[in-house]
């Protein structure tokens, strides 16, 4: 091979190696820096791009995309000294490559730190309850405080979330032992509610009940009165003969009642059937009316009235 040969070929490899050196192609969701002799000049954005070859060269590669960040877990100590496990995930996307390649060393180490530190930070001012119950307002507090921070280095923090917060096995225990004893505690208050109305109930409809029948009673009386009063107004002048035909009738409706119910095989007469009779008697002259004339005047008393073995009580 001749000298001029030779001197083509070298030249055919440097621009080869020139050209390789001097395009750039950039994937899409990536941005590139460029540095020329170690000073930041501009950016590269997706696609083909030149740069000089052997004067400048590619710097930092940067994902502009949003980007998921695992926060590892640790072990947070709240406001009332109980000891929880917490973990979490951050979005975030670079907005400014330039800032995020220069102006933190290392993005998502800083991210991670800044992020448990102030994990810690927002639950140590919190109780438990408030820990476990508010995760909303402890993501909140966290996207704040992330995403103002991150701002000097060209980073949008867009979320946080906490994927765990677990509080030891001794106190999981230890709450699922007082939510069953507060379950228990609202179960007993219900069911003594429950007796309370129902005994509240009950003694109503008592009062109500006495109330009506002390109103019924109220009201026979009155029409036992009032039926009283009636059959003296009729009998006032009849006198005690009037009187006497009323107690006799009720004698003989009460002695009618006793002999025709059928649970009665035998009926006792704790009275003599002289005076019964004689009461009849005298009831059945009150209602003998004076006959028309040329009409026979009945006998004035019952034949056997007032002699004790031939009334009809003393038979047999």
């Amino acid at each position: 091979m001749s000298g001029l040969e030779i001197v083509l070929v070298v030249l055919l490899l440097l621009a080869v190696v020139t050209a390789a050196r001097g395009i750039r192609t950039v994937p899409q969701g990536e941005v590139w820096t460029v540095e020329r002799f170690g000073a930041f000049t501009r950016l590269l954005p997706p696609g083909l791009n030149l740069i000089i070859p052997f004067v400048d060269q590619v710097g930092r590669r940067l994902n502009v995309q949003e980007v998921v960040l695992d926060i590892p877990e640790q072990a947070v100590i709240t406001r009332d000294n109980a000891s929880v496990a917490v973990d979490g995930i951050v979005y975030y996307r670079v907005m400014e490559p330039e800032k995020a390649a220069y102006a933190v060393q290392n993005l998502q180490q800083a991210l991670t730190a800044l992020a448990m530190t102030n994990i810690r930070s927002v639950i140590g001012e919190m109780d438990l309850d408030a820990t476990l119950s508010g995760r909303e307002r402890i993501n909140s507090s966290l996207l704040q405080i992330l995403d103002g921070a991150t701002d000097p280095w060209g980073v949008k923090v867009s979320r946080v979330e906490l994927r765990k917060v677990e509080p030891p096995e001794n106190l999981v225990r230890a709450m699922n032992l007082q939510m069953t004893a507060e379950r228990e505690r609202r179960a007993t208050v219900v069911r003594a509610e429950g007796e309370k109305s129902a005994l509240i109930l009950a003694a109503e409809g008592r009062r109500e009940a006495a109330m009506r029948d002390a109103e019924a009673r109220e009201r026979l009386a009155q029409a036992e009165a009032e039926a009283t009063r009636m059959v003296a107004e009729s009998a006032a002048g009849a006198g005690e003969s009037a009187l006497r035909y009323f107690i006799a009738d009720r004698y003989v409706k009460a002695f009618e009642a006793l002999g025709t119910n059928p649970a009665n095989k035998l009926v006792v007469v704790p009275m003599e059937a002289s005076a019964l009779a004689g009461g009849i008697a005298q009831a059945l002259e009150l209602l003998r009316v004076s006959p028309p004339a040329g009409t026979p005047r009945p006998p004035a008393s019952v034949p056997g009235a007032g002699t004790t073995g031939a009334g009809p009580w003393n038979q047999g």
